[in-house]
């Protein structure tokens, strides 16, 4: 088993690498190339920028029960087809039971947008996301 993480806009890189590092698992940075991650202590690919480049180059590196962290619905999607484990910088695990609601979310904001629709972004980042994040990452590694 190995963590991979879809590391282009990630939040919890440093979080996921400490407790891969606590519990033994290789982790597999992908990101293209307007990033860079020489600084983290993983293994990083560093792919051609380009539309779904690394989403493509992670699901062709992925093994059934592997642990992905992305934040992109279509991606988990992927993760799931090939029987991996899909989780969102939230704690959220991406399940066969949930993605459909995810993907029609994101469905339905891109078709508000086309339309010239503004949505909300995101609010900032807290300490109780991170923490959230953290111990479904450990619940998970810890079934595993």
């Amino acid at each position: 088993m190995k963590l991979l993480v879809d590391a282009d806009g990630c939040p919890v890189i440093a979080e996921t690498l400490k407790i891969a590092r606590d519990y033994g698992v290789p982790v597999l940075l992908i990101c293209d190339t307007s990033h860079s991650f020489s600084k983290y202590d993983a293994e990083v690919l560093t792919v051609s920028k380009g539309a779904d480049s690394a989403d493509f180059a992670l699901v062709n590196r992925l093994d059934a029960g592997d642990v992905v962290v992305t934040q992109d619905y279509g991606l988990a999607a992927l993760c799931l087809a090939k029987r991996a484990i899909p989780l969102n910088q939230d704690g959220v695990v991406f399940t066969e039971d949930n993605i459909d609601a995810f993907l029609l979310a994101r469905h339905t904001a891109r078709k508000i947008r086309n339309a010239g629709g503004k949505l909300k972004g995101p609010s900032k980042r807290t300490a109780e996301q991170d923490k959230t994040f953290s111990e479904t990452l450990k619940a998970l590694l810890k079934q595993l």
